[in-house]
């Protein structure tokens, strides 16, 4: 006789457990756990475990017998978004791509389908969340190619699969895939069942098909990617969009890329026109660099790109017992990092002041290198004494007994601040021709700042 194991499902990390649980015992979230719906009973075991069904064979041939797929990438004509891809969309390819909500996900899913169908290829917008007038008016402001593409509104899972196959496109974008909803199961959409069976359904008909999919995702209040985690495993691609809505510059990162590196980043800028690619983004953060106390020109790496960004730290007296440590671009944790490092061998103390350092133009640094350059503008904003020679470029990484530690690419960060006329550049020991090396963090002072090393702080004073 066929049985029935209930299983529940977390709805924020899809967590799944035989049991209810108040609590979920994975991400620890209250009241997420619901029943999913019972699928086809499974029949029970025979003498010896052994199940009464015999499954076909499967075939395993070497993988050097497997022959190469032919199928050419697909280019979305927007180069910085082809080269974060690794190349352009695989077709039968899923991208899962994340973003908070007016970041311009569907702008810029939009604007690459309008660049396909301008190069013949068939394309597909399917939307969930808005009717066709509603996203003809959002493509209005768009390049024209925008409004060559078909456009489908609705949320049924069979109708959107049988126009898949009917239509097969060569590219489809659905927005989003949490508004999709699989008749046979009773839950909402966006429940862990729900898009569980949704994306399984979307993949399988996709790769038959060799379409190439672009699912946009919702995210949650702390930035991550609603859903289950186990949308992510399913899909080959997952794009991040990062942002902030006021500011211009919008970043595309790939957090996982089966086709491609997970190290490439784009730069994108929000115009009224739609996204523009920022081909040269080091002219504009170095034109707009001040010479003032507390600003540092940073040589970073995104992927394999060189960018040159300006980094500015504020130090103030605290009237708090407690000094505040704000930061915006750049991990936490890392800024109190450098600044002990700082405070132990650069002879900058500053726990009586609030210290505050941002990245310039909303762009996120998250390479080890750019701990120098937070350091020199904190040391520089608490002297009030600017960088010799400002905008002084600099990078490296720095090590817990004060020296100054290699990081990859140096040629390149080099000749990127060269391009721009930042010829001393301040980095690590074996960084090339062209650089000012600095064996530790105290030298590296000395060279920015003169022989203001071991002088009183001036916040720190200001508060004594």
């Amino acid at each position: 006789m066929a049985r029935h194991v209930p299983t529940f499902g977390c709805s924020e990390c899809g967590h799944r457990s035989p049991q209810w649980h108040g609590r979920c015992p994975a991400c620890e979230a209250w009241g997420t756990l619901a029943e999913e719906p019972a699928g086809e009973a499974l029949p029970r075991a025979g003498a010896g475990g052994r199940r009464a069904v015999r499954a076909e064979v499967a075939q395993a041939p070497l993988l050097k017998d497997v022959g190469a797929s032919s199928g050419e990438r697909v280019s979305t004509g927007i180069g910085e978004l082809d080269r974060v891809l690794g190349g352009g969309l695989v077709p039968g390819s899923l991208v899962l791509l994340g973003g908070s909500p007016g970041i311009g996900k569907s702008t810029l899913a939009n604007m690459a389908l309008g660049n396909v169908a301008q190069a013949g290829g068939g394309t597909l917008y399917i939307s969930g969340e808005e009717s066709a007038e509603q996203v003809r008016l959002r493509a209005g402001r768009l390049p024209a190619s925008a409004l060559e593409v078909a456009v489908c509104a609705e949320s049924d899972l069979d109708v959107v699969l049988a126009t898949l196959s009917e239509r097969r496109p060569r590219v489809c974008v659905i927005d989003s895939v949490q508004t999709l909803r699989a008749p046979e199961l009773a839950s909402a959409p966006g429940t862990v069942g729900q898009v569980r069976e949704v994306t399984a359904r979307i993949m399988d008909l996709a790769k038959e098909l060799a379409i190439a999919v672009v699912l946009i995702g919702h995210v949650t209040k702390e930035g991550a990617l609603a859903g289950p985690r186990a949308l992510e495993h399913l899909v080959d691609c997952v794009l991040q969009f990062e942002g902030e809505r006021e500011r211009p510059y919008r970043e595309l990162r790939a957090l996982k890329n089966r086709f491609g590196s997970t190290s490439e980043a784009g730069l994108f800028e929000m115009r009224d026109d739609g996204l523009v690619e920022v081909l040269d983004a080091s002219a504009r953060f170095v034109a707009e660099a001040t010479k003032a106390p507390g600003s540092v020109v940073l040589a970073t790496m995104e992927g394999s790109r060189a960018l040159l960004v300006e980094v500015q730290a504020l130090v103030a007296p605290s009237e708090l017992e407690q000094p505040r440590r704000l930061v915006s671009g750049f991990d936490r944790n890392r800024l109190a990092l450098v600044l002990a490092i700082l405070a132990r061998h650069g002879k900058v103390p500053l726990a009586g002041a609030d210290v505050f350092v941002n990245v310039v133009g909303g762009v996120r640094v998250e390479e080890p290198g750019c701990d120098l350059a937070v350091a020199l503008a904190v040391a520089s904003a608490a002297r009030g004494v600017a960088l010799r020679q400002a905008p002084r470029a600099c990078f490296g990484e720095l090590g817990l007994t004060g020296e100054l530690r290699w990081v990859g690419h140096p040629e390149r960060r080099v000749r990127e601040a060269a391009r721009h006329g930042l010829s001393a550049v301040i980095c690590p020991p074996g960084s090339g021709d062209g650089a000012r090396e600095a064996a530790t963090l105290t030298q590296a002072l000395s060279l920015a700042l003169g022989g203001a090393e071991g002088k009183p702080d001036r916040a720190v004073a200001a508060v004594a």
